[in-house]
């Protein structure tokens, strides 16, 4: 069975199933899943809790041989497995394959682990999951639905944030959830249950926008120009690399150049992406920007990229930050002079 993490409350109310799997990129929302995934399991006697990390060399056969011993002083227990990515490799493939088909009852497998793309989802380790126990997909609150979520969260705590408040509690957190969650809770500390409004935000809330590069590239794909800007000038105020700045616009522009040409052979944009393995969360935005983009426009940008890289690496004179806040207000739809 495969869910999305907004279903996991409704999913353990009606039976806790011997084996998960958890994936995301929010830390926030994965481990939330995880909590809740754990506190079923001990109502029900789940009591003992082996902890797993994989590593490069890992004993995946001693793991398999440890989950079928019980301990003299509990009935039940949690087998949890941290996985750093979604690649377990043939070994580890092959254990936790074996941990969904002999399930037991007094044990439960706990699999946490980066986003999955579509190839690992399609792999036979995740079908035996989702074939005998539940998948579990947590995805990033976007920008349009972070107040919503925000003034969720503040309501677990009898506060009740105006919409005024809500955006501006999103737009000072800036995509950032743990931030956002930090903030709320530092709210509910503050704060008597009742009314929140966004001037009780301004006093109390302080400015932790996370400038992140994927961010970068999603707010310029979908032509918001300030807000692209902005997360660059405050990725290059927090010293982030303009090597790895540019690695990440470049990932969107050969994404789009990919889809293009499979969409000249008569695909949706849509399928293109979902071919191409394009994040979904993304597919949005970078939609968008396929509308509006024709070929010329995206081989100027693939050029811009090149010389910023050139600029970068010391090949051609010049500063790689304008070269960079030029490539971004392009990819955003701006018109920008073309430097000699």
């Amino acid at each position: 069975m495969k869910i999305s993490g907004d279903n996991l409350p409704a999913s353990l109310a009606r039976q806790l199933q011997t084996i998960y799997l958890v994936s995301g990129d929010e830390p926030l929302l994965v481990n939330e899943a995880a909590d809740a995934i754990r506190a079923t399991a001990r109502r029900q006697g789940f009591e003992e809790r082996e902890l797993h990390v994989i590593e490069r060399g890992f004993d995946w056969p001693g793991l398999i041989a440890g989950s079928r011993s019980m301990s003299l002083f509990a009935q039940r227990k949690i087998v949890e497995i941290r996985m750093a990515n979604a690649a377990p490799g043939e070994q580890g493939a092959d254990a936790i394959v074996e941990l969904a088909e002999q399930s037991s009852p007094d044990t439960l497998v706990l699999i946490i682990a980066a986003k999955l793309d579509g190839r690992t989802q399609s792999s036979r380790w995740v079908s035996a999951v989702e074939k005998r126990g539940v998948l579990v997909q947590v995805w990033p609150i976007d920008l349009p639905r972070l107040p919503a979520w925000i003034r969720e969260r503040l309501g677990r705590h009898k506060l009740q944030a105006d919409t005024a408040a809500a955006a501006l509690l999103a737009e000072r957190v800036e995509g950032n959830l743990l931030a956002a969650h930090q903030e709320i809770e530092k709210l509910a500390l503050l704060l008597p249950p009742g009314p929140v409004s966004a001037e009780t935000i301004v006093d109390t809330v302080a400015d932790s926008a996370r400038f992140d590069v994927l961010q970068l590239g999603e707010a310029a794909m979908r032509g918001q120009t300030a807000r692209a800007l902005r997360i660059l000038e405050g990725l290059r105020g927090e010293d982030v690399e303009p090597t790895l700045v540019l690695w990440a616009v470049n990932k969107d522009l050969q994404w789009i150049a990919r889809s293009r040409s499979l969409m000249r052979r008569g695909q949706s944009a849509e399928s293109a992406m979902n071919a191409l393995y394009v994040w979904r969360p993304r597919q949005n935005a970078m939609g968008q920007a396929l509308s509006r983009m024709n070929g010329h426009t995206l081989k100027n940008l693939l050029l811009d990229a090149e010389r910023v890289d050139r600029t970068i690496k010391g090949v051609i004179k010049g500063d790689a930050w304008l070269e960079l806040e030029r490539l971004v207000a392009r990819l955003a739809g701006v018109k920008v002079a073309t430097v000699a």
